[in-house]
């Protein structure tokens, strides 16, 4: 299968570096380009992209705004949206996340992990760089400005699925989740994936974001 991927960025070089990069994977294709968020979601339909490679900052509507808009359109519902920001500790990730990314680079990380992590999110298997991901989101939910948490954490849960969502949250892939636990992977996975639906979560990354916003996990816990 093909990855059709459409490149979001202001910066016309940056984009042609991506493109040859892209295009040099036999599994990919870039489909489009935009040079505004506003271009990105429009192509995200007429393009038929099954993946956004999507600056933060941008002109006319930001990468932010522009993930949101193609998470809350029902025709985009298969596109997943990877964000790339100059340093990992954006806090407009965490915006992104909550808006429907679902997961982040930085944009000097090497060629092959671009690829590997275009792979990953269109295969919707985990969120990339958990560690810098869980760290982000717990700095920016001890500021002023952060939500209130809610002792109970997702009542919708069973107790072992918040045993799982508090694993997920800290990093864990499934395999890891299922060794922690004393489960097969397939189990874990099947938690994931119930949790998911649940919660109404299109990754893990939105899982990462429901665990700490919930007061499941707190910031600075390990």
């Amino acid at each position: 299968m093909t990855v059709r991927v459409l490149l979001a960025d202001d910066q016309a070089l940056v984009r042609a570096a991506f493109a040859m990069l892209v295009s040099s994977a036999p599994d990919m294709e870039v489909v489009a380009e935009a040079g505004t968020g506003r271009e990105a979601v429009e192509l995200a339909r007429s393009a038929r992209a099954d993946l956004v490679v999507m600056d933060v900052r941008m002109p006319d509507l930001d990468g932010i705004e522009a993930t949101r808009r193609i998470a809350a359109d029902e025709d985009l519902a298969g596109v997943k949206v990877l964000v790339l920001t100059t340093y990992d500790t954006d806090e407009h990730v965490v915006e992104a996340l909550r808006a429907g990314a679902s997961g982040f680079l930085v944009k000097d990380t090497r060629p092959a992990e671009l690829l590997d992590a275009i792979r990953t999110v269109a295969a919707g298997d985990a969120l990339l760089s958990p560690g810098p991901t869980a760290r982000l989101i717990a700095r920016v939910l001890r500021s002023p400005d952060a939500p209130a948490p809610t002792p109970d954490g997702p009542d919708c849960l069973t107790e072992r699925e918040r045993q799982v969502l508090a694993l997920v949250a800290r990093g864990l892939n499934n395999t890891e989740v299922a060794e922690t636990l004393g489960l097969s992977p397939l189990t874990a996975k099947t938690h994931v994936s119930r949790m998911m639906g649940k919660l109404g979560a299109r990754d893990r990354a939105q899982l990462v974001i429901v665990a700490y916003e919930s007061g499941l996990i707190t910031p600075g816990e390990r």
